[in-house]
């Protein structure tokens, strides 16, 4: 992305800072109302300490004229994502209130929706907005898979994990970086995992139907995960083919011009 000459580093820092103001304030407001342990708050301020550093990191180098409306939704979302890890992490000392769970990650879920459209609509769509909202969309769901492992087995963390997995795959075998193509089953299993991963930490199913949600949710992941990496492997292979043909070609028709 070019440098923009009109950047206020000033201005657009301030957006972070509100955001970790408001995360700050957001615990504290949880802290008073279920009385949240240790754990809680060190999990909670660590992630907004975590986000405005690495937000304003990516700010400094994108250098854009605004912070933009989308990205002010999106770091409201955050606000909410780090209120639900605060809560998950509390649970491991003491049960958190699942009316105060429910909400807050359903209305993280809600507006997952909205800051893709407000982007859309205001013209401000950029590489770091969509980064953004992705990264943000990913440490829910792994935040999610942590809860409702504590119920079902560890096994649930794949959810939250194969993401991550498929990151550091990536920086060994740089052909999985590659750009996909655009997908409506790929947003769809993304937008499940969390409506699925919520409703199994509800409580409002038995057991068995918990486990048989959460095995939904996985197997579409697998299945979405596994469509792409074959797509990435075979696009790899034919272009591998096509330089090798290119190659070979121009290796005949060498000597043939030195010949002549």
């Amino acid at each position: 992305m070019a440098l923009n000459n009109t950047y206020d580093a000033r201005l657009v820092q301030q957006e972070t800072a509100v955001g970790a103001g408001v995360q700050i304030l957001l615990l504290a407001l949880l802290g008073t109302a279920i009385g949240m342990g240790p754990a809680g708050w060190l999990s909670g301020l660590a992630f907004a300490i975590a986000t405005w550093a690495v937000l304003s990191r990516a700010l400094h180098r994108t250098r854009p004229r605004s912070f933009g409306p989308a990205n002010r939704v999106t770091l409201g979302r955050a606000t909410l994502v780090g209120g639900v890890t605060a809560l998950v992490a509390d649970s491991f000392e003491s049960s958190p209130p699942v009316t105060l769970f429910v909400g807050l990650t359903a209305v993280a879920l809600i507006l997952d929706g909205v800051d893709g459209k407000v982007a859309r609509a205001t013209g401000t769509s950029t590489p770091l907005g969509a980064r953004f909202d992705m990264e943000v969309d990913a440490f829910l769901i792994l935040v999610l898979s942590v809860y409702v492992s504590m119920t079902l087995g560890p096994w649930v963390l794949l959810i939250g994990g194969m993401r991550y997995v498929f990151v550091a795959a990536a920086r060994a075998l740089p052909w999985l970086n590659a750009p996909l193509p655009p997908s409506t089953a790929r947003k769809t299993v993304a937008a499940m995992q969390g409506v699925l991963l919520l409703l199994a930490g509800s409580g409002l199913l038995p057991y068995a139907g918990t486990f048989a949600v959460v095995a939904v949710a996985l197997a579409a992941l697998v299945w979405s995960f596994g469509r792409d990496i074959l797509w990435l492997w075979r696009t790899f292979r034919a272009e591998e083919a096509l330089v090798a043909e290119v190659l070979e070609l121009k290796l005949v028709r060498e000597p043939e011009r030195m010949a002549s």
